[in-house]
């Protein structure tokens, strides 16, 4: 096949996926010590790791059918990502290796309640930043009932155009989110011509106060709301820390609820299990409000707990936060 072709050849099987994502994947190594600078840290815990990868796991752990399109390195830790996909319930099928390039890992501080620097090792280049248009199952893009892109993908080449021909390809059929995920040490050129395209593809866009900034140049909550709508889709989550969330839709209905209570042990996750969560009351049909609380509660869970991909919560722990109104 011809290098840049699209490939719509590939099919995928009758029963589509609940969510498909796309994009970074990695290995994360949490201290296991807390409120120690990593200089001095002497344990860690190794956990799967990636943003678009755990929001697929979240979701696996509520019950949808998942899996995610990325690349690893031909390496242990490669191999750690399959197996650890596989126990979480994830489908791996479009988990290919790159060799040459290593599986990136990820160090991180934790300094509660809101300091948690992240170190990203991914050089010298993701192997999730090599997926190839040519190389992507299209038609199990188009069918997925929701199909999650990031922020990430877009940072470079072939992933950048990859990323791009799912969302053309997908033409905004079910429900199809662009999580803004803005990370400036990934970046080397300009990101506002490329967000703008990818939110003309998306039904859903989702971004902490940073992120709706960089896509939209404003940084209040709903200002930034519309102008993500204005941008093309449908719904706009505006995530905005210890305020809450904002959830504008294009019909009018609009939602802004508080964060749970909750002790937080590390933030880092907390973004991908709302992202999780949000699929599954998407996918569920609920209204506006109830999704939004579903969704910081799930995120609240994840910031009470060190790990990200394993702390994904179930149902049943979503419940009862919701019921008792706090994390316990």
């Amino acid at each position: 096949m011809e290098a840049g072709a699209v490939s719509e050849e590939k099919s995928s099987e009758a029963a589509p996926f609940d969510v498909l994502t796309m994009g970074r994947v990695g290995v994360d190594l949490y201290p296991l010590q807390s409120g120690v600078p990593l200089a001095e840290v002497s344990t860690f815990g190794k956990f799967l790791g990636g943003s678009p990868t755990n929001v697929a796991v979240a979701a696996a752990r509520l019950g949808r059918r998942t899996a995610v399109i990325t690349r690893t390195g031909a390496d242990a830790f490669g191999r750690y990502v399959r197996r650890a996909l596989g126990e979480f319930g994830v489908d791996d099928r479009w988990v290919t290796e790159v060799p040459g390039l290593p599986t990136p890992v990820t160090f991180c501080e934790i300094f509660p309640p809101d300091d948690f620097p992240l170190w990203f090792y991914r050089q010298p280049k993701a192997p999730d930043l090599e997926i190839h248009p040519y190389e992507m199952d299209l038609a199990a893009v188009t069918e997925a009932r929701v199909f999650w892109v990031t922020g990430t993908g877009l940072c470079e080449e072939p992933s950048r155009t990859a990323t791009l021909a799912a969302l053309a390809h997908r033409d905004r059929r079910g429900i199809t989110v662009f999580d803004l995920d803005w990370r400036p040490m990934f970046w080397r050129s300009e990101p506002t011509a490329v967000y703008a395209e990818a939110l003309g593809g998306a039904t859903v866009a989702v971004g902490n106060l940073d992120e709706v900034e960089i896509a939209t140049g404003e940084r209040d909550p709903e200002r930034a709301a519309r102008a993500l709508l204005a941008a093309g889709p449908e719904l706009a989550v505006v995530k905005q820390g210890p305020k809450g969330v904002l959830a504008l839709h294009a019909s009018g209905a609009r939602a802004e609820v508080p964060p749970l209570p909750v002790t937080v042990v590390n933030g880092l996750g907390a973004g991908d299990a709302f992202g999780g969560a949000l699929c599954h009351g998407l996918l569920s049909g609920w209204e506006l409000e109830r999704t939004m609380r579903y969704a910081n509660a799930a995120g609240a869970i994840v910031a009470g707990r060190l790990e990200c991909s394993s702390a994904m919560p179930r149902d049943e722990e979503v419940a009862a936060a919701l019921a008792a109104g706090e994390v316990r």
